[in-house]
């Protein structure tokens, strides 16, 4: 089963709407991810909910500007996310190095 699809129903509101179903995910890549797309000036709305406690899913709904497509918006806020997650792996790990010399 795919990780990610995009919900039914969405195909008729074009390209810069979209509303993408995460499996095996919730509130923690949500949160994240919906804080860094908000800031894109190419986004009107940005916005998870995760449907129900028992289903380990997540809606993301996307809705740009213009003719920006939603799934390149999703694409640019996942490697944004990943950056920095890099960053933050990077400084933990030269903070423990540094630690580590000192004792």
């Amino acid at each position: 089963m795919p990780k990610l699809a995009e919900l039914a129903g969405d195909e008729n509101s074009g390209e810069s709407s979209r509303t993408f179903v995460f499996e095996d995910e919730g509130h923690t890549l949500g949160n994240v991810l919906k804080s860094i797309i908000c800031k894109y000036p190419d986004v009107n709305f940005c916005g998870y909910t995760v449907p129900h406690p028992a289903e380990n899913k997540m809606h993301f709904r996307i809705q740009a500007v213009g003719k920006v497509r939603a799934i390149d918006v999703l694409r640019r806020g996942l490697a944004d996310l990943e950056r920095v997650c890099d960053h933050t792996i990077e400084t933990f790990e030269a903070a423990v190095a540094e630690y580590n010399e000192t004792v």
